[in-house]
């Protein structure tokens, strides 16, 4: 899962989103909006889950590491990709309870649940959400987008269009508290 770009240019300083539109088919309501859910990036292939992993700041990505950049991101050194969920590890835990609800189709997910990002979903036990899953319909203004953002408790949008391409919307890059 390549990294997404955001609906507006972030000014890397301030931390913060520019009124300088960046994907211009968002906001001429094109693609459809998702929720962006707060958690751990997972992906299924071939019956088998990874977890996200970031190799960042030149460090050495771990055996049988699968980038989904082609290098690391030239600004901030990082670079994503995954690794095989273990059966053992303790860290993987959480990984493994959620798997076991399956089975699942390959797609890439959000690991969430209660040991998760503090259980913002309040859930009872860990889950895979499919990304793209929750559609909602969303105001497509730069004003509406973050209106819907103050309203509602997500950490995001992730807007898909037809031909591949998406776009994020965060709360984060608005000041906005989460």
């Amino acid at each position: 899962m390549k990294k997404i770009k955001t609906v507006f240019v972030i000014d890397r300083e301030l931390r913060r989103a520019t009124e300088v539109v960046q994907e211009e088919w968002v906001l001429n309501g094109e693609g459809k909006a998702t929720i962006k859910f707060d958690g751990t990036s997972s992906m299924i292939l071939n019956g088998v889950l990874y977890k996200r992993f970031d190799a960042k700041h030149g460090k050495t990505p771990p055996e049988g590491f699968m980038p989904a950049e082609a290098a690391p991101d030239i600004h901030t050194g990082h670079w994503p990709g995954w690794v095989a969920v273990s059966e053992t590890a303790p860290e993987d835990k959480w990984h493994r309870e959620a798997f076991s609800a399956g089975p699942f189709e390959d797609g890439t997910y959000e690991l969430v649940g209660p040991k998760v990002q503090k259980n913002k979903y309040g859930k009872a036990r860990h889950e895979l959400i499919r990304h793209g899953s929750v559609v909602v319909d969303v105001p497509r203004t730069r004003e509406g987008l973050i209106g819907w953002l103050e309203a509602n408790e997500h950490e995001g949008l992730v807007f898909h269009h037809e031909d591949g391409r998406m776009a994020k919307l965060r709360r984060k890059d608005f000041g906005i508290k989460w």
